[in-house]
């Protein structure tokens, strides 16, 4: 199978990396993995971690293409993660997700915040990089045009309000440790299992 490529991991894979390596420890667990182009790209950085991908069914072939061309002892094959369904009976050091929250809907969202609450272990973290907006209000004239452009093709889904997204980790037994500026007026949000 050919190998599925998104330009926007190949841009930002570098920065995202940076924000949580500092975090980054044992067992991970990425949710929506998309192309699997992250997951070989910071596998590859630590070796000493092991990055577990996931997503819908109809994206697995194309994330393990990926994985074995990489052929990487620490990138096992991808798990089928529906965020509505089954989550993972393992725990994890880290939970880590990309550009998802604004192409679900909310209950999708609430559901996934809540199922990785259950899977992290005593004081593990979720990191998730995306757009964001704060106080109901847009950070930048290109994220207002953005998310126009997410509701014509599905009008469930759209960038997500941080303060909500927050309200929704602490009901999970998280707490924020940061929340980081990036590039193309995104964000790095870091939360906290307060079960230490």
């Amino acid at each position: 199978m050919k190998k599925p490529y998104a330009p926007a991991c190949e841009q930002n894979k570098s920065v995202i990396f940076e924000a949580i390596k500092p975090y980054l420890s044992g067992e991970v667990l990425e949710v929506g993995s998309g192309t699997g182009q992250h997951a070989v790209y910071f596998a590859a950085q630590m070796p000493e971690i092991t990055w577990q991908t996931s997503d819908l069914a109809e994206n697995l072939d194309g994330i393990s293409a990926w994985i074995e061309s990489a052929d990487l002892p620490n990138l096992p094959p991808p798990l089928e993660l529906d965020v509505l369904g089954q989550w993972p009976t393992r725990r994890f050091d880290l939970i880590f997700s990309a550009n998802c929250f604004h192409i679900m809907d909310c209950e999708m969202v609430a559901q996934c915040i809540a199922g990785i609450g259950g899977c992290l272990l005593p004081g593990g973290v979720f990191a998730v990089y995306g757009p964001f907006n704060y106080g109901g209000e847009y950070t930048a004239p290109s994220n207002a045009q953005f998310d126009r452009y997410l509701k014509a093709r599905d009008p469930a889904s759209g960038i997500k309000d941080f303060e909500w997204l927050d309200s929704l980790a602490k009901k999970a037994g998280m707490r924020l440790r940061e929340d980081m500026g990036m590039p193309a007026n995104n964000r790095t949000l870091i939360w906290q299992n307060r079960t230490l």
